[in-house]
């Protein structure tokens, strides 16, 4: 439940429209059909005002997101949530946790650690490779392999 100092939290929405992601960052979100939601879910099958999320503190100064089952004044949506199978009325999100809104219609939370990224400097890797053909003093006009480069690769 308690989220590290430095994570995102994202949500991966399935629905009549196909797949989104949004990155979670606001104190409170309203999830459902109406085109006045901060998420929209295109379905027939979802509520108005399906779902809520709300952003709340762990000790460490970070935070989490809790899903509530209709809007936050006590109305519920029609279906419910289910959260990885179970019916809820409210859920502390964790790590891909699965939250169904209805037929074909669900979400993905994930909370990703940002220093779970390396970052490599681009020049650490910076090779370059040279074809034999491409260096001067090969015309390939003969038959004598004298005049041709030396095609040893190194790497240093």
């Amino acid at each position: 439940m308690p989220s590290e100092p430095h994570q995102n939290h994202l949500l991966i929405i399935e629905d009549n429209k196909g797949r989104r992601e949004f990155t979670l960052d606001s104190p409170v979100y309203s999830i459902g059909r109406d085109p006045k939601c901060d998420i929209r879910l295109v379905s027939q099958f979802v509520s108005r005002r399906h779902a809520t999320l709300v952003q709340l503190p762990n000790d460490d100064g970070s935070f989490y997101y809790r899903i509530v089952d209709g809007n936050l004044k006590g109305k519920p949506s029609a279906n419910g949530l289910l959260i990885n199978g179970r019916k809820v009325q409210a859920h502390d999100l964790e790590d891909e946790d699965k939250v169904v809104f209805g037929p074909q219609v669900y979400a993905i939370y994930y909370s990703l650690k940002r220093d779970a990224i390396s970052t490599v400097p681009p020049d650490e890797f910076d090779i370059t490779l040279i074809s034999p053909n491409m260096v001067d003093g090969d015309d390939d006009d003969d038959d004598d392999d004298s005049d041709e480069p030396d095609t040893d690769l190194r790497i240093i």
